[in-house]
């Protein structure tokens, strides 16, 4: 396999649940550890699986914020002008 593309055409839902259940874990199956490699290689599937096949509810992350209240700290309005940042060096 030499991307990322190569993996998701390999995925299915099973494979998909097996690798959230072994980040969740932080096993596989047989009982061996995750890497470090491991568990970041195996979020990076599950992201791009789930971008490619499932609606944005039910991925990984994904916080409703219907029917919540507004504070100060959301996020303006989105738009496609790019916002000023202000740098304050002490």
């Amino acid at each position: 396999m030499n991307s990322i593309q190569d993996i998701l055409e390999m995925m299915n839902p099973e494979v998909h649940m097996n690798l959230k259940t072994a980040v969740e874990l932080g096993k596989w199956p047989d009982g061996r550890k995750l890497t470090d490699e491991q568990r970041a290689n195996c979020l990076q599937a599950i992201i791009a699986y789930e971008r490619a096949n499932l609606p944005e509810e039910q991925r990984v992350g994904y916080i409703d914020r219907s029917g919540q209240q507004k504070t100060h700290c959301d996020d303006p309005v989105a738009t496609d002008e790019p916002v000023p940042l202000n740098i304050i060096k002490h």
